[in-house]
């Protein structure tokens, strides 16, 4: 097919930072996606369901903007950033009923007592355990599980009882949250991917490494690509599912480290109104309720969006595997039945119209789920996924290889860019 310095595996947020960071160091890099477009996880939609209305099927936000390397890029191509966290108004159930003021005030402060039941845990020289571990710490805390159900499967796509303290710990987001206006994924696909050579709907099923000088050669249904050097950039789970081989087979430690960050997996229903109703809730309105205990099936919802009419809500972790494997009426009836226990019978008249838009990164082979996360004991994974082998020549990058942006867009590209200048400087390839 072709020989160039550098091949990259992937043209989601990894694999594009890396060949942005290639191509300014003046190497012959290419760039190889299966899929028909670039972006991976970052996916913007204009479904006829919500009116032709842009929708992110994945990644929502610019996450930690005061240290994420997309907003520079994006202010200075002059797009509008939606300062969402400015926007949001929230609302919180205890029950039935809105949570009372002092019900609202010990809520707001539950995270400061979450995380302070969490630093004994985390002291040096303590083991690993999982999230779960914390509230158990903190029973008499009615909010505890609360937190714990936002940390766990919502945010992180993962039951808490699965999932690293440590992991968890290292990756909590700080920040801003920003939106770029019509939708991330068009922002992806309009400004990270100009002036890259990138062959879409080309995928690569056979990576050998470990030849003279280090090179490899890359099997794709086209051809074979040969390289100085290959930045894979696919996801943990399509490593752990084998859709690419490796000759010779990745070393035993590369694959426990696979092993220990599996995709979790965060489920979103959109629900569009056919009335004027709007649940006496404001426009761009984050809605949850109290949980009751520790996985309890829960649904987080963001109500009217910029003022649009429609729900969305997220599920993650086993009920979102669950409903992802019932179909599309399951997961429909559960957003219904989880706003029902709020608002009552309202609900059914306002959300009886259009089919509900759910999202399948379940059922994507390219992608199989939403993003890594760290079992227990395995929170060391990203870093060592990350390290090169065969001395430079063959490197791992994504949001699953970044300790401190994991699961986000930033630490996705900056992981890509620092797999890059590992390659630049094994090769010896650029200026």
């Amino acid at each position: 097919m072709t020989e160039v310095d550098i091949v990259v595996i992937g043209a989601g947020l990894a694999g594009l930072g890396a060949a942005a960071a290639l191509r300014a160091a003046g190497t012959r890099a290419l760039v190889l996606e299966a899929a028909p477009r670039i972006g991976g996880r970052a996916h913007t939609l204009h479904p006829a369901a919500l009116g032709g209305a842009w929708f992110d099927a994945g990644a929502v936000w610019l996450h930690s903007a005061e240290r994420n390397p997309l907003v520079p890029i994006a202010e200075a191509a002059g797009d509008t950033l939606l300062r969402s966290d400015e926007l949001r108004q929230e609302r919180t159930f205890v029950g039935t009923r809105p949570a009372t003021a002092a019900e609202q005030a010990a809520y707001d402060t539950a995270w400061d007592r979450f995380a302070a039941a969490a630093a004994p845990l985390l002291a040096p020289g303590q083991p690993d355990v999982p999230l779960a571990e914390v509230a158990r710490r903190i029973p008499d805390d009615p909010w505890a599980v609360t937190v714990e159900t936002w940390e766990g499967p919502v945010i992180c796509a993962v039951d808490a009882d699965a999932f690293s303290l440590r992991d968890w710990h290292r990756n909590q987001l700080t920040g801003s949250n920003l939106v770029p206006e019509g939708g991330i994924g068009a922002f992806v696909a309009r400004r990270l991917g100009t002036g890259l050579d990138i062959r879409l709907g080309t995928p690569a099923t056979r990576i050998a490494w470990g030849g003279t000088g280090g090179r490899v050669a890359v099997t794709t249904p086209s051809g074979t690509v040969t390289a100085g050097a290959a930045i894979v950039t696919v996801s943990t789970g399509v490593l752990a599912a084998g859709a690419i081989e490796f000759a010779p087979a990745l070393p035993a430690s590369v694959q426990g480290c696979v092993a220990g960050l599996p995709m979790g997996l965060a489920l979103k229903v959109v629900l569009r109104a056919t009335g004027p109703d709007r649940l006496d809730l404001p426009s761009h309105c984050s809605l949850d309720r109290r949980i009751g205990r520790s996985g309890e099936p829960a649904m987080m919802f963001q109500c009217w969006p910029f003022g649009r009419d429609y729900v969305q809500g997220w599920v993650g972790g086993t009920p979102a595997w669950e409903l992802a494997r019932a179909g599309e009426g399951a997961a429909a009836d559960f957003a219904r039945a989880e706003l029902r226990r709020l608002f009552g019978g309202r609900v059914d008249a306002l959300f009886a119209g259009p089919p509900a838009l759910v999202t399948h990164w379940d059922a994507d082979p390219l992608i199989r789920g939403a993003y890594a996360y760290a079992r227990p004991g395995a929170a060391d994974a990203r870093v060592r996924l990350g390290e090169p082998l065969s001395d430079g020549h063959l490197l791992f990058a994504g949001e699953a290889c970044h300790d401190g942006l994991a699961g986000t867009l930033a630490g996705a590209w900056i992981s890509g860019q620092r797999a890059a200048a590992l390659a630049l400087t094994a090769t010896g390839a650029g200026r």
